[in-house]
């Protein structure tokens, strides 16, 4: 085996990437503090084509150094606007037709194994703080919440790796739909 070169990768320009269709799913970030979970979430965003992020409260916006440490420049390509309060975003993307569903450990809340999104669904997911979670006035706001089950001793996983995986299996489970 042989490693490809990035040339061979065949990866989109920035321009490219502003034009392709994206997955119809919105990142919001409640409250995160850390600058690195939040570059980490811009570059995974970039991968999957995310539509765009939505940065509320603390959480960091570019410019931003340790940002750009993580995200390697995806914060250049990836959407983003900057909201005061989360309820702000949720209101504005449940208008624009978009699902609102917090990635939180809540009373009746749907394992990921079992969410499937319906076809051509608007999906806007919100990860929290990475001490506090989803703020409960903003859990309130959800339509659902979807949950990662975990079988270990803690009991919750760094926001960055939970974006990771939750971006991953929805936008396989919206390509299939």
């Amino acid at each position: 085996m042989r490693k490809r070169d990035n040339e061979e990768l065949e990866r989109l320009s920035i321009e490219g990437f502003k034009l392709v269709d994206k997955t119809p799913i919105v990142v919001i970030l409640d409250h995160v503090r850390s600058s690195n979970n939040v570059g980490s979430i811009f570059r995974t965003s970039d991968a999957l084509l995310i539509t765009k992020i939505c940065l509320c409260g603390i959480t960091a916006r570019p410019p931003d150094k340790e940002i750009h440490k993580t995200a390697l420049g995806a914060e250049n390509t990836v959407a983003w606007e900057y909201y005061l309060n989360t309820e702000e975003a949720v209101l504005q993307l449940r208008d624009q037709g978009y699902s609102i569903l917090a990635i939180e450990q809540v009373e009746d809340s749907i394992s990921l194994n079992d969410y499937i999104p319906r076809p051509n669904e608007k999906l806007a997911l919100i990860f929290g703080n990475e001490v506090k979670g989803v703020q409960q006035e903003v859990v309130d706001m959800c339509d659902q919440t979807i949950e990662i089950p975990q079988f270990g001793t803690k009991h919750s996983l760094n926001i960055a790796v939970t974006a990771g995986i939750v971006l991953w299996d929805l936008f396989n489970k919206l390509r299939r739909s």
